[in-house]
C-alpha cells in the first residue's frame, strides 16, 4: 500500500475500533449496572426471607410456649437476635456497613423479650466484585474479537480501492508512455524542419501523424469524462464518417506500409455523430495499432452491418471476456492505456448494437457490429 492508501485504512480502522470500544463500553456498563441492581434486589429479598423466617420462629414458640429452635447459619448469611432490654433503634430497616448488607426486622414485636431479628451478607460485594471481573474480562475478549474482525474488513475494504489505484496508476503510467511518442516525435520533428529550413513531406507526415496520435488520445480521455452534456441522437448515414475515419488514418497506416481493404456501402443509424467517430476510431487505430507492418485491414460496411479484420498479433482465447474492461490490455506489444475497447462496449451498449470478436494468436482479430434500424 501506498501512503495514501495506509492513511485511508488506518483512518478507517481507528474509526472502527473506537466507534466498536464506544459500544463496548457502554454495552458493558449497561449490563453491570443492569445486574448490580439486579444482585442487589436479590441481596435484599433473601435477607428479608430470613429475617421473617425466624421472626416466624420466635412467635411460633412464645405461641406454643415450647423451646425456641433456631438454624444453622447460612453460607456468608448470618442473624442476630436484638432484645427490647438492649434498648437498640434502628432508623433503617435496610443499610449497608463495614461492607455487610444488613436488613432489620420487627416482625416479633418483643415475642420472648425479642424486639429485632437483624440478618446480615457480605454476599453482594463479593458477587460484585466476581461479576466486573467476567463484565470487564467479556468486554476485553469482544473488543479483541471486534479488532480481529475490523482488521479483516479493512483489508476487504481496501481491497477494491487498492485495485482502483493500481489501475490509475497503471493508467497514469500509460498515458504518460503514450503521450511521450507523438509529443517527442512533434519535438523532433520541428526541430529538424527548423534547422533544414525546409519543410518537407516526411517531416510534415511525422508531425501530421504525432497530431492525430495526440488528438486520439485527446478524444479517449474527453468521452472518460462523465460530466459530458447530453447529446441527442439522430439517423445518419455511416458510410461517410466511416470514410473520413479511414482517411484519417491513412497517414499512419502508410507508415507502417498497412494495406486497407475497403468494401463499403450505405447504412444508417440513429446514434450520436460524435460518438459513432469515436467508435471506428477507436477500432479503426486498435487494428492498425496491433497489426505488423506489411499487412492488411479489411473494413465491411453494409446496411445494419460493420467489420474490421486484421492480420494483427491476436488476442488469447482466454482473454477475449476481459478484452473490453476499462484500463485492459489485451498485449503489451503495442502500447495503449486499455479504454480505447472498454469506450466501444459502451458506446454500442447505449446504442443496442451487438458487437461479436474472433480472435487467434499470431493470425489477427475480427470485429464484427450489427444492429436493427
Amino acid at each position: 500500500m501506498n501512503s495514501l492508501e495506509k492513511k485511508s485504512f488506518y483512518s478507517f480502522l481507528a474509526l472502527y475500533l473506537g466507534s466498536s470500544l464506544l459500544f463496548v463500553l457502554l454495552s458493558g456498563f449497561w449490563y453491570y449496572s443492569a445486574q448490580k441492581n439486579a444482585l442487589e434486589n436479590m441481596t435484599y429479598y433473601k435477607l428479608q426471607h430470613l429475617a421473617d423466617n425466624i421472626s416466624s420462629l420466635v412467635i411460633n414458640a412464645h405461641m406454643t410456649s415450647t423451646a425456641l429452635s433456631l438454624p444453622k447459619m447460612q453460607d456468608n448469611y448470618e442473624y442476630t437476635l436484638i432484645k427490647s432490654s438492649q434498648n437498640k433503634v434502628y432508623e433503617k430497616s435496610y443499610f449497608e456497613k463495614d461492607g455487610y448488607k444488613v436488613f432489620v426486622s420487627s416482625a416479633p414485636q418483643e415475642h420472648l423479650g425479642i424486639e429485632y431479628v437483624v440478618s446480615k451478607t457480605d454476599e453482594f460485594h463479593k458477587s460484585l466484585d466476581a461479576l466486573l471481573i467476567n463484565v470487564l474480562l467479556a468486554m476485553f475478549v469482544i473488543f479483541i474479537t471486534i479488532g480481529f474482525i475490523s482488521l479483516i474488513l479493512s483489508r476487504l475494504f481496501m481491497r477494491p480501492i487498492h485495485q482502483k489505484v493500481k489501475e490509475i496508476e497503471d493508467f497514469v503510467q500509460d498515458i504518460s508512455h503514450e503521450l511521450n511518442t507523438p509529443i517527442t516525435a512533434l519535438g523532433m520533428s520541428s526541430k529538424r524542419a527548423i534547422q533544414k529550413g525546409v519543410y518537407d513531406e516526411k517531416i510534415l507526415r511525422n508531425i501530421s501523424i504525432s497530431t492525430k496520435q495526440l488528438y486520439s488520445i485527446y478524444q479517449s480521455l474527453a468521452y472518460l469524462n462523465f460530466s459530458e452534456a447530453k447529446q441527442e441522437s439522430e439517423l445518419l448515414n455511416l458510410l461517410p464518417v466511416l470514410e473520413r475515419s479511414i482517411e484519417y488514418y491513412s497517414e499512419l497506416t502508410h507508415a507502417k506500409n498497412i494495406n486497407i481493404q475497403t468494401d463499403l456501402n450505405k447504412s444508417s443509424l440513429t446514434i450520436v455523430n460524435t460518438k459513432v467517430e469515436l467508435l471506428f476510431s477507436n477500432l479503426i487505430s486498435n487494428a492498425i495499432k496491433y497489426s505488423m507492418p506489411d499487412t492488411n485491414i479489411n473494413i465491411v460496411l453494409k446496411e445494419g452491418f460493420f467489420r474490421i479484420e486484421d492480420e494483427g498479433v491476436g488476442i488469447e482465447q482466454e482473454k477475449l471476456d476481459e478484452i473490453f474492461e476499462l484500463y485492459n490490455r489485451s498485449s503489451n506489444l503495442a502500447g495503449g492505456f486499455g479504454v480505447g475497447l472498454s469506450i466501444v462496449k459502451e458506446i454500442c451498449d447505449e446504442f443496442q448494437i451487438n458487437i461479436n470478436v474472433t480472435s487467434e494468436l499470431e493470425k489477427g482479430s475480427r470485429f464484427e457490429l450489427s444492429w436493427l434500424n
